[in-house]
């Protein structure tokens, strides 16, 4: 987002991820539960989406439906590539179902650039699949759905730029269990929430791993957290079993090996003015992976340097040099 800080992106990320703030409803009765969660608390708002179709928030977008909803602008070049991205992950857990039983729509701030056209545009660059649903409409309409989902900040989101809190609402109209999370989650835990919790634990889990067979935990570096909170969502890391989740951008595993040190570290630190420079391999790896940018992750010096620092020892730990004397013959 324009002018925002990862500083107060962390902040957030940090509080949602430890608290993972969680309402629900409190009514007796189904008579009390349609009041309070229902269309006299929604508003119906006309909508329309990526494929130009007009649909109404709550009759057709949430009605008995489990759902997950983020704020987004297609112009972004920070957060929101991110967080389409890591929801990407969850539509590929889900499978099939979404669009079935679980549904995604992400609902654009910046209703003025984005058309229907753009929002396309937006999720073939993704490469997202059927039930994920890109809407625009007014924009006074799309603020006050903001601040009836608990996804409007006085303060951040009421200014004159395009800043918003980074925030995202899953929950099942019909029992008025909602949820207020970080859309930087773990993929695996929106999936089990989405598929598993919000659904009241309907589907028998096919999980039958004991105790027995829990890996073992060790302490990430600072490195290695970066990795997961920010590049994970696009990238593999030589994780081929996990691959069809994160192909948006290229494995990552030995790059510090085929990049030149400084050209790297700031392709991470600045990649969107490298991209207006028209940097040569900046173009070619924007044109190789589908015209989608590479966010600007608002990374310092020290973080950077952190996360190079493990990709490399990923890379040695993968991908061990081989012995010279071993593998070459003498000339």
């Amino acid at each position: 987002m324009a002018r925002k800080t990862w500083s107060t992106f962390n902040g957030w990320l940090l509080l949602l991820t430890l608290l993972s703030v969680q309402w629900s409803v409190a009514a007796s009765n189904d008579n009390g539960l349609a009041q309070q969660w229902g269309k006299d608390y929604f508003p119906n708002t006309l909508l329309i989406n990526q494929d130009g179709q007009q649909v109404h928030f709550f009759d057709d977008l949430i009605k008995d439906k489990v759902v997950a909803i983020n704020f987004i602008f297609t112009t972004c070049t920070d957060s929101c590539p991110l967080e389409t991205a890591r929801l990407r992950q969850v539509q590929k857990l889900l499978g099939d179902r979404v669009g079935r039983d679980v549904f995604f729509y992400s609902i654009s701030i910046d209703p003025e650039t984005d058309t229907p056209e753009a929002l396309k545009r937006y999720a073939q660059q993704f490469k997202v699949g059927p039930g994920w649903q890109f809407l625009t409409g007014n924009k006074d309409d799309i603020t006050l759905l903001r601040q009836k989902l608990g996804l409007f900040m006085k303060g951040v989101d009421d200014g004159e730029t395009k800043d918003h809190n980074l925030s995202l609402i899953i929950g099942n109209q019909s029992t008025g269990r909602w949820m207020k999370t970080s859309p930087m989650e773990n993929p695996y835990v929106l999936a089990d929430r989405l598929g598993k919790s919000l659904h009241n634990w309907k589907l028998a889990s096919t999980n039958t791993n004991g105790n027995a067979d829990a890996p073992s935990i060790r302490p990430p570096s600072v490195g290695e957290q970066i990795y997961r909170t920010r590049c994970s969502s696009c990238h593999t890391l030589g994780d081929t079993e996990h691959a069809g989740m994160r192909s948006i951008g290229p494995d990552l595993l030995g790059v510090t090996r085929q990049r030149d040190p400084a050209w790297l570290a700031r392709w991470i630190k600045e990649p969107n003015v490298m991209l207006a420079e028209k940097d040569p391999l900046a173009m070619q790896l924007y044109e190789q992976y589908n015209r989608l940018a590479m966010p600007n992750l608002r990374l310092g010096d020290v973080e950077i340097a952190a996360l190079l620092t493990y990709l490399d020892e990923q890379a040695e730990r993968l991908q061990p040099p081989a012995l010279n004397n071993n593998s070459q013959t003498s000339n």
